[in-house]
């Protein structure tokens, strides 16, 4: 356990903000932000790599097993590790991008077949435009978390607007957009997953975040 200001800090009692830099003996895990930041950001730029068309749409499924095991399972018991420690914007982002990515998974992998040719743009778009939607509300207490998360929340926010209205229109140019957002969110995701596990390793804060 560490001392240093966390892109997700956690809470020492419900509703109740640790300042950067409080005595980590505080929590009873070692902060899994490095886990779950890191789990996002390698998920999303491989799919967003995709969906940007630098490589074959027909590539797709090599994201799948990230979608279950890392993006999915490794960044729900994040997730879980965050409520253990107290830290509700950390458990709430991480449990529900975790179940995203699982989602994910499960509809490519057993339900995309099902879905009518004409309205399979629809619905996707639905679902795009759903997330949207949440990441919309977290970006608003992301702007009190840290810079680093603040910034993740804002391009996530962009990223999953652009691919709802590309799949509602059927626009491969929106979809294009969507996956260079996502790929600078994953960016911004890695950093903040790096300072976490590097201030951890040294003692000390080395790889600013920008803490509110």
């Amino acid at each position: 356990m560490s001392t240093e200001p966390s892109p997700i800090p956690a809470q020492a009692v419900p509703g109740q903000v640790l300042p950067a830099g409080a005595p980590a003996a505080t929590l009873p895990f070692a902060d899994p932000a490095a886990l779950g930041l890191g789990a996002f950001a390698l998920t999303t730029f491989v799919l967003s790599v995709v969906n940007a068309g630098l490589i074959p749409k027909l590539d797709e499924p090599v994201v799948l097993g990230l979608a279950l095991f890392y993006g999915g399972v490794a960044q729900f018991a994040a997730g879980i590790w965050e409520f253990a420690n107290r830290n509700t914007f950390g458990a709430t982002a991480f449990c529900s991008y975790g179940a995203f990515w699982l989602s994910f998974w499960f509809l490519v992998q057993f339900r995309a077949a099902d879905l009518p040719p004409a309205d399979a743009g629809k619905g996707i778009g639905l679902f795009l435009l759903a997330w949207a939607i949440f990441t919309a509300y977290m970006t608003v207490a992301a702007s009190r978390v840290s810079m680093a998360v603040f910034g993740v929340f804002i391009f996530l926010t962009l990223t999953y607007i652009a691919l709802a209205i590309g799949a509602f229109t059927s626009s491969d140019s929106l979809t294009v957009i969507g996956g260079w957002l996502g790929i600078i969110t994953a960016l911004i995701a890695w950093y903040a997953s790096f300072a976490v596990v590097t201030n951890s390793t040294f003692k000390r804060p080395i790889i600013p975040v920008g803490t509110r």
